[in-house]
């Protein structure tokens, strides 16, 4: 019989690793070409791993919670297009007892309880955990029906509400809450650790009168919505403005490689966007060559999707410079960590209107702080305060684009 490894996609730049978060298909279940198998989970973003022919599962290798790398065989799949294949099905039953063995002792042996970030999500707003619910049996898992389950009947039994609210208040004074840190949030604390100990990271600031760009936006923005379909937003105008001042200062559009600095002759801009996860950075591919429209629908897409946890690996993959915007939650100003393997991350705040001195007046315009982090080894001050007043000037005056200046 022919089979077919189920695999680990190619896994996001910087990513080394992923979990397996959930298998949504049992031995011995029949499977169809392009039907989701298993989700497996990067610091990143949630990857959906598909079935590239039809078939019976046969064999899973790698256990819900288990840790993969790029391109490891996760399970295997016998080819049938045949729902009702017999001699498949006949040959898998003979094994399955022995694996399920083996998987129910590994599930012992790490004495964990596996839910997915949706359900981590859930219980968490509902101030939950693993003490609260009764598990299912399959996998040792949490699901979101148990949560659901618990959630309804504790709203519609009374005694049980007064008890908890009794056990809360009676604690409230002196609790804590243990949580074991998650795959994701320790991938991403590592790898800020290691940008922080292995650059010589420097941040430089300035500021920037919005007021030129708020204009544009109120003049034309009902039109450019009405003729492309998407709403105009601030980063369209940012990843215009970036470009720009990366084309005039290619030292900061560089990496730096052991000895080595890397000069990309494109723009390929990382927007930060919020996940289920947290922040995540899809790219812009050669973003020089789009139109602020499809800036705006790309932006979107990338948002929806992270929201719906969808993004692709393709999605996260390279990427030559990093725009951040805190504004959106409401930062006035920080410090952002720069991407690795880049030199450089451009983080953008909230507009707020302040008084401003102009021609010796004092006078209310929106501002906003603009922050540049770069790597002190690849680029010098004066590179990045040059780059950095050349985003304010185009973003303060934006005929500088259209003019080419």
């Amino acid at each position: 019989m022919d089979t077919t490894d189920i695999l680990v996609p190619n896994l996001p730049e910087s990513v080394n690793t992923a979990t397996v978060v959930s298998w949504h298909k049992n031995i011995g279940d029949y499977i169809k070409q392009d039907e989701i198998i298993v989700d497996i989970e990067t610091d990143k973003i949630i990857l959906e791993v598909a079935a590239i022919c039809n078939g019976v599962l046969e064999s899973i290798y790698e256990i819900e919670g288990n840790i993969v790398n790029s391109k490891q065989v996760l399970g295997k799949i016998v080819h049938s297009n045949n729902t009702n294949n017999q001699e498949i099905n006949q040959s898998i039953k003979q094994n399955l007892n022995i694996k399920n063995q083996q998987t129910n002792l590994k599930i012992k042996s790490k004495n964990i309880n596996i839910c997915s970030p949706a359900v981590r999500r859930l219980m968490s707003s509902h101030d939950l955990d693993e003490k609260n619910l009764q598990q299912t049996i399959i996998n040792n898992r949490i699901t979101r029906q148990d949560v659901e389950s618990y959630i309804k009947e504790k709203n519609s039994n009374p005694q049980l509400q007064k008890k908890l609210i009794e056990n809360k208040n009676n604690n409230c004074m002196r609790t804590t809450k243990r949580v074991k840190m998650n795959y994701v949030r320790k991938c991403i604390a590592n790898r800020l650790l290691k940008v922080v100990q292995n650059t010589a990271m420097l941040t430089t600031f300035n500021e920037v009168n919005m007021s030129s760009i708020i204009i544009l936006r109120k003049k034309y923005g009902n039109n450019f919505k009405e003729k492309h379909g998407v709403r105009l937003g601030f980063m369209s105008f940012y990843v215009k403005a970036v470009i720009a001042a990366l084309k005039q200062f290619p030292i900061i559009n560089a990496a730096i490689d052991n000895e080595d600095i890397i000069y990309y002759n494109y723009f390929d801009i990382n927007i930060a966007v919020s996940s289920t996860t947290g922040l995540v950075t899809p790219v812009l591919k050669n973003a020089d060559l789009m139109h602020m429209y499809e800036i705006e629908k790309k932006i979107q897409e990338f948002s929806q999707k992270a929201k719906n946890s969808k993004l692709d690996a393709e999605d996260l993959i390279g990427g030559t410079f990093t725009i951040t915007n805190g504004g959106v939650f409401g930062s006035l100003l920080s410090t952002p960590i720069i991407n690795p393997p880049q030199s450089a991350i451009l983080g953008m705040h909230h507009i707020k209107e302040r008084p401003i001195v102009i021609n010796n007046q004092i006078i209310i315009k929106p501002m906003m702080y603009l922050a540049l982090s770069y790597d002190h080894r690849v680029i010098d001050g004066k590179d990045a305060i040059g780059f950095l007043l050349k985003v304010k000037d185009i973003l303060e005056d934006f005929n500088m684009i259209i003019l080419n200046l």
